[in-house]
């Protein structure tokens, strides 16, 4: 299978840093890095829901360890986030990517559950902007608007060096303002992801 994030971006992949080339090349990848969670005490019964269907994390930290695994499958590009907290409890956050049309990708967090999102290159960083929550029913892929769930999705990720890039997830509602955030810095290993999710 070919990069799925190649294949959004086009002639503009080559305008990433080699960090986020060696991030998104086709095949398996392993990264280690840590990230910073943070969003409003209001929030956590409906992160807590969320954990429930496989989307975000529901635990908040500063530079909280965190793992990211990536390898093709026939279903598409996979992905497995293991978050390890300092008191011992391990959370993971799995997801399939498809492509979409154009420049859009969609994360599934279930098999029910995805959001597209548009991606583009400016200055060397990575950008991607959330398009519409999908719904997945059989065939059918109903699109339901951002603000109607959880508000818009934006992501930065960027080169730091030859090894580390940065990524920062921000999910900001229109009424209330920025209510998730995670972001942090990864290291590129030359490992194989190990272990497969199915």
């Amino acid at each position: 299978m070919s990069s799925l994030m190649k294949r959004a971006l086009g002639a503009q992949f080559e305008q990433l840093p080699v960090t986020l080339q060696g991030h998104y090349k086709e095949g398996a990848s392993l990264e280690r890095g840590h990230l910073d969670i943070e969003y409003p005490r209001w929030m956590q019964p409906f992160l807590t829901f969320l954990r429930l269907l496989g989307a975000l994390v529901n635990r908040r930290g500063p530079r909280v360890p965190t793992q990211v695994e990536k390898w093709d499958s026939p279903e598409g590009q996979r992905w497995r986030r293991t978050i390890s907290f300092p008191d011992g409890k391990v959370v993971y956050f799995n997801s399939r990517w498809v492509a979409g049309p154009g420049n859009h990708l969609i994360e599934f967090v279930n098999p029910l559950l995805g959001l597209e999102m548009a991606v583009h290159v400016a200055n060397g960083k990575l950008y991607y902007e959330g398009v519409r929550f999908i719904v997945k029913l059989g065939g059918l892929q109903i699109p339901i608007p951002e603000w109607l769930l959880l508000g818009h999705t934006t992501i930065e990720e960027q080169g730091v060096d030859e090894c580390h890039f940065a990524m920062d997830f921000r999910l900001t509602h229109p009424l209330f303002g920025q209510i998730f955030r995670y972001a942090g810095t990864f290291a590129l290993t030359p490992e194989p992801a190990a272990n497969r999710l199915e």
